[in-house]
């Protein structure tokens, strides 16, 4: 492989890390955007005398908050369950289950 084919190769790897990245960050912004909205509307929709501090008011942002972690660990810890270069390597065991498949 040549040196160019190697820093092409690097540089996708990278871009591909950096758009994960970029979406991360970006669905960490719109929850907590929606769910100020969402605190917002439950707080004037209050009654007098009426707790905020009741399940409801909180399980969007529990639930959606298990999704964001989880995001978040697949961005910033893909080792943590697939180990180094795991996806190159199903890919390449894929294509050579599908080559003699097809032999």
């Amino acid at each position: 492989m040549e040196q160019n084919e190697i820093n092409n190769d690097r540089y996708e790897r990278a871009a591909k890390r950096v758009k994960k990245i970029k979406g991360f960050y970006t669905h960490a912004i719109v929850y907590v955007v929606i769910n100020l909205m969402i605190v917002a509307i439950n707080v004037q929709n209050l009654d007098p005398g009426e707790s905020y501090f009741v399940w409801y008011n909180f399980s969007t942002l529990f639930f959606w908050g298990i999704g964001l972690l989880a995001h978040g660990v697949t961005v910033f810890t893909p080792s943590f369950l697939f180990g180094k270069d795991w996806e190159e390597r199903k890919i390449k065991e894929l294509m050579d289950k599908d080559k003699k498949r097809w032999e």
